[in-house]
């Protein structure tokens, strides 16, 4: 992963935790794909993308999780349930971090999309 993933993966995480919620896994992998950040937030499990971009970009970073993407997503998300025997609703979020510069990982803003998509 590059760096501004890598950085772009804790603010999101840090924010989640100020909002309240529960992180129970960051970079979940499993034969389906991976969730960057599995959370709970009451009681509904949270399976967050996040998208991280420094300068400008042509598209929203959201716009970069595709149909492919979020079927990979969907399959991990109910690998997880299973493994973990949870029956709960599940949530598909993205959290679009935005960095001024490349090379300075100073968050200049999170743009968080709960219920981004279903599945």
């Amino acid at each position: 992963m590059n760096p501004t993933g890598e950085w772009g993966e804790i603010y999101a995480a840090r924010y989640l935790r100020e909002k309240g919620y529960d992180i129970v896994a960051t970079n979940f992998r499993c034969r389906f794909g991976e969730a960057d950040i599995i959370s709970v937030d009451k009681k509904t499990l949270v399976i967050t993308e996040v998208k991280a971009r420094s300068g400008y970009s042509i598209a929203q970073p959201a716009e970069f999780v595709g149909h492919e993407k979020q079927r990979k997503l969907a399959l991990t998300a109910a690998f997880f349930a299973a493994r973990q025997q949870l029956d709960c609703p599940i949530r598909f979020d993205v959290a679009e971090v935005y960095f001024p510069e490349a090379e300075n990982y100073k968050v200049y803003k999170i743009n968080y999309i709960i219920d981004a998509f279903r599945v």
